[in-house]
């Protein structure tokens, strides 16, 4: 399986991936997003969202039936990899991020700010903010 940057024509299968997988938003054809392809098909994606005082990831995902594989592991690695610096993140999986050298930080930067749209059916409870650090 192949991770690379998205292109400009990759946009309508990340669209429908990430429809699928519950991790739309809008303007996200916009940020930097890689994929993990294979076999002529998108499996996984990743994007990074730059904000005035932070680096955010969100959307990561892969294709249920190309979980198990690390495809998740390697989408974090490359955008990790490409970041100018650390790097937050929201989630409802803290455990899956902590595995992957995610910790848990008491300060969210005021660039993740949620639209309660985007939100929508997400307890703020189960939300934890993560940071991984740039070495």
């Amino acid at each position: 399986m192949l991770i690379r940057n998205a292109r400009t024509s990759d946009i309508p299968a990340i669209r429908k991936l990430a429809v699928s997988l519950g991790l739309d938003y809008p303007g996200m054809e916009e940020d930097r997003i890689w994929v993990a392809e294979g076999s002529g098909r998108l499996w996984g994606m990743v994007a990074l969202l730059v904000h005035p005082d932070c680096l955010e990831l969100v959307a990561l995902g892969v294709d249920p039936g190309a979980r198990s594989a690390g495809l998740g592991g390697r989408l974090i690695e490359t955008l990790m990899a490409a970041a100018a610096g650390d790097v937050y993140l929201a989630t409802v999986i803290p455990d899956y991020f902590e595995r992957h050298g995610f910790a848990l930080t008491v300060r969210a930067p005021n660039g993740m700010a949620k639209d309660p749209t985007w939100c929508e059916g997400c307890s703020k409870e189960s939300c934890t903010v993560m940071v991984r650090t740039k070495k």
